[in-house]
């Protein structure tokens, strides 16, 4: 293992760095008060609705700031996840949908204060949800998936009431206050800092924090560092208490072998973004937890531009569905770590349910992809290339490989291309790629969320491009249906359409495999796939 016999240059500076904050004299807390936790990305910006906030900023936030509303958690397969279903109160004391379902009201609780002392009010959140529907921020197009889309819609009833008016029932309304962008902010602190030609604060709520969250930002290093410190009057975590840990320290340590030789050695507490071979190594140890949860609200897939030729051609889409090695792909990228979105057995050849994604009944079968390449009248292939982000060459790499070795039995000629980030962002959004893979994620994974994100329309997300008018149709009337049995039925229908259609080929649903010392406790997956610091204590 590359990380056990040596350790490189960058893994002692980063333990360095992380021991002489840890036991500087200056700190009054100990080793066992403070969370150490090294990720290869940064925090790049305290406001997570800046466009270009890594998953890093939105973890931040989560513990900076405070919502409204807040998910509450469960066991999937013995491993703690957050429920999508238990909305619970984090700055509403309570919440009241009407009969009709076009109103929630708000009660604020008496005792909750923004960081400076001064308490939160029905105002700061009117101010704090008109900027999330207003400025040009992430959340104004995350609360529209909810329906929420005017500061009309908030209204101030007294000093701790709010209500929210929805022009049609809407079940991702209530879901959506508690995602990351509609954090409320102290909006006499954010006006201050606020100019004509930035009436929003954004500029100085990227680089400060105005909020009541568990956690006070004490040290801000863009890139490299973040150093939090606990608010001791924050009481709306576990049994409503503060948050366990006095200080957490969070680092950016690019190299994933310097991450796992941190952890490893107890130089760090917690990590999540290792590589499947070093978690394997790591785990076959026994010196560490691991917990692996399968990324249920994300998906890993190979897309094709339903809008290009060939792919423009359903009977080429079936016939790379029949051509991949799904089995030797899974074990290549991931070393089987995740839930799998192939091999499916549909006895009657319907989908088992209506929830999205879901494992289609696909296998390789290179004489079936011949069938289908004959019907689409490229019996002898093609050439193409497939594409993929250089960020996640570890587990892509491997994978493309085994891609185009396996297409050119049935004479399709695969060049790989390795694009950095800024250029295969650009080519997606203009629709350039022909062939590639990327993974897509949902923070409110119901399947009409999914289908209406990436299968309609000509937004980024919409990867392959498909235009399908009856698909786009039964997508936006599940959205609003309110009988269980009728959305199933439409879920039902969209993953069948799926199937036939082809658009692209779900592959799987990668582990989220959190690393950490034994003393840990508490690790739950979050929609944000990051570590929420408030959920996790020491023993």
């Amino acid at each position: 293992m590359r990380f056990v016999s040596f350790r490189s240059a960058a893994s002692v500076l980063a333990t360095t760095a992380l021991l002489s904050i840890a036991t500087a004299p200056s700190q009054a807390q100990t080793r066992a008060e403070t969370l150490r936790y090294v990720t290869g990305a940064s925090v790049n910006t305290l406001d997570p609705n800046i466009p270009g906030s890594t998953r890093e900023s939105f973890a931040l936030s989560m513990s900076t700031y405070d919502r409204l509303v807040t998910f509450g958690r469960k066991q999937l397969n013995g491993k703690w996840v957050f429920d999508l279903d238990t909305i619970t109160g984090e700055l509403a004391e309570s919440y009241d949908v009407s009969p009709d379902g076009l109103k929630l009201t708000f009660r604020l609780r008496k005792d909750a204060k923004f960081q400076d002392g001064s308490p939160v009010t029905a105002e700061d959140v009117k101010w704090s949800l008109d900027r999330c529907v207003t400025a040009p921020i992430l959340g104004k197009a995350q609360l529209l998936t909810g329906s929420l889309t005017s500061a009309d819609q908030f209204k101030v009833i007294d000093p701790l009431t709010i209500e929210v008016t929805l022009p049609k029932p809407d079940k991702l309304a209530l879901p959506n206050l508690a995602t990351v962008y509609p954090m409320i902010i102290n909006s006499k602190v954010a006006k201050a800092h606020a100019t004509p030609d930035d009436p929003w604060a954004t500029a100085w709520l990227k680089e400060h924090t105005a909020g009541s969250g568990a956690y006070v930002v004490e040290n801000f290093k863009p890139g490299e560092q973040v150093i939090l410190k606990r608010d001791e009057n924050w009481n709306r975590g576990s049994a409503n208490k503060p948050a366990f840990f006095k200080r957490v320290i969070v680092q950016s340590v690019p190299e994933p072998a310097t991450r796992a030789n941190l952890v490893e050695r107890g130089d760090a507490d917690l990590v999540v973004d290792l590589q499947a071979s070093d978690v394997q190594s790591l785990e076959a140890k026994g010196k560490l937890k691991v917990i692996s949860t399968p990324q249920y609200n994300a998906i890993t897939y190979v897309s094709m531009n339903n809008q290009l030729p060939p792919f423009d051609n359903v009977n080429v889409r079936r016939a790379i569905a029949y051509a991949l090695p799904y089995d030797d792909m899974f074990k290549a990228a991931l070393f089987g770590r995740g839930a799998p979105l192939f091999g499916a057995t549909w006895p009657d050849g319907n989908p088992l349910n209506g929830i999205y994604p879901f494992q289609q009944p696909v296998k390789m079968d290179l004489d079936k992809a011949r069938e289908y390449l004959k019907a689409a009248g490229l019996p002898e292939g093609f050439s193409t290339t497939f594409s993929f982000n250089v960020g996640q060459s570890s587990t892509a790499e491997p994978m493309a490989a085994l891609v185009k070795e396996s297409l050119a039995k049935i004479g399709i000629k695969v060049d790989i291309q390795k694009l950095p980030d800024a250029q295969m962002s650009t080519q997606i959004n203009e629709k350039k790629l022909p062939f590639f893979t990327e993974g897509i994620v949902a923070w409110l994974p119901s399947t009409d969320y999914f289908y209406r994100n990436f299968y309609t329309g000509t937004q980024r997300w919409n990867y392959s491009s498909i235009n399908n008018p009856e698909l786009a149709a039964i997508a936006q009337e599940a959205r609003f249906e309110p009988d269980k049995a009728k959305y199933e039925a439409a879920g039902r229908k969209l993953n069948a359409m799926h199937f036939d259609l082809m658009p692209q080929i779900m592959l799987w649903q990668p582990n989220q495999d959190a690393v950490m010392a034994p003393s840990i406790e508490g690790y739950t997956y979050e929609f944000h796939r990051q570590v929420d610091y408030r959920d996790v204590s020491r023993k």
